[in-house]
């Protein structure tokens, strides 16, 4: 089976990537598409932080990968005028590291923390005092003589992000004093970020082609624009150079995405489940293992967006397929499976 970092609807991001994204990326919160409520929250600490003259609080944004947490984190330092310095969980792995990183933190500088979760945890208790009392704890020696230092920070703002909220230590999680979660989005702001983004990359793109892409993005705006470049290359190839309804749809169909985004990966999960398990329930370990794939990455990357349509549901036995994914597969209902149509 595919990796995930090679399918065309996941989301998170590809190597190749970056500069591109940053490139259609927001700025302001005014130019930033959908999640309404967590802007509101996060324009009313910000207007708040900038009127007292002070650091904003720290700040965990939580949700599924793709949803813009890594641009919000840009987007606050760039309202509050300050720097953002951005790191990752995996790639901090020594306490010394942290502790060089927040010695270089100026006043009121945002410092990001991509998979906030996956902090090791020698350095996650390193940040504790660095994010209550704006101070770090430093040996100055090892053995019989060794003394701890406390070095004083400038106030500045944690931002961490997580798709694994749960995951986090109460500990760390207690220390951010403002907590939002993204949630996906809906098809008239998926629409909207595709017209911006084909504005952006100079793509002609009408109204009906962008509602074929939204549809099929689930409810990602990273997924919106990799299908829209993928459309502009199909329409420079294939068309006219503009992406209308007919062009997505065949773009789309060619790439092996249907009407509800779901693609091959998708299905053979689903039919997994149907055609070797009867409908279900099995359990997570054993699906993982009939479609050679690991156990998170099932839990983590595919089953959010399958829960989200309703094609399946997690029991305490294991996954079960829904009479939805059965109607949507075009497969019949096993006789004892009651309909919820």
């Amino acid at each position: 089976m595919s990796t995930d970092a090679s399918r065309l609807l996941a989301p998170a991001q590809q190597p190749e990537e970056g500069a591109l994204e940053l490139s259609l990326r927001p700025r302001r919160l005014q130019e930033y598409i959908g999640q309404d409520k967590v802007k509101a929250n996060l324009a009313i600490a910000i207007e708040a932080a900038r009127g007292r003259g002070e650091a904003l609080d720290h700040i965990l944004l939580y949700g599924p990968p793709g949803l813009g947490k890594t641009t919000l984190a840009n987007v606050i330092a760039n309202e509050m005028g300050v720097s953002v310095r951005t790191t990752s969980g995996p790639a901090i792995e020594r306490a010394v590291d942290m502790a060089g990183m927040l010695t270089s933190m100026q006043k009121g500088d945002v410092f990001f923390i991509d998979e906030v979760h996956r902090l090791p945890r020698v350095v996650e208790e390193m940040l504790y005092p660095a994010m209550e009392d704006y101070a770090i704890d430093v040996m100055t020696s090892k053995g019989i003589g060794a003394r701890s230092l406390r070095m004083a920070l400038p106030r500045f703002t944690v931002v961490g992000a997580t798709t694994r909220y749960a995951a986090m230590t109460s500990p760390l999680r207690a220390r951010f004093g403002v907590v939002e979660r993204l949630d996906f989005y809906d098809e008239p702001a998926l629409q909207h970020i595709a017209t911006r983004s084909a504005e952006i990359l100079n793509v002609p793109l009408d109204v009906e082609g962008a509602a074929e892409i939204a549809r099929r993005s689930r409810g990602t705006p990273r997924v919106v624009n990799r299908l829209l470049r993928r459309l502009r290359d199909y329409a420079q190839v294939r068309g006219n150079g503009s992406i209308d309804r007919d062009t997505a749809r065949q773009g789309l169909a060619m790439l092996q995405i249907d009407d509800l985004g779901l693609d091959e990966i998708d299905r053979k999960l689903l039919l997994t489940i149907i055609e070797k398990f009867a409908g279900g329930p099995v359990g997570l370990d054993t699906l993982a293992a009939s479609i050679s794939e690991e156990s998170d990455t099932i839990e983590d990357v595919y089953e959010p967006f399958l829960l989200q349509l309703g094609f399946i549901q997690r029991t305490p036995r294991g996954r079960v397929a829904t009479p939805l994914a059965y109607q949507h597969l075009g497969k019949p209902l096993r006789p004892e499976q009651p309909s919820l149509l």
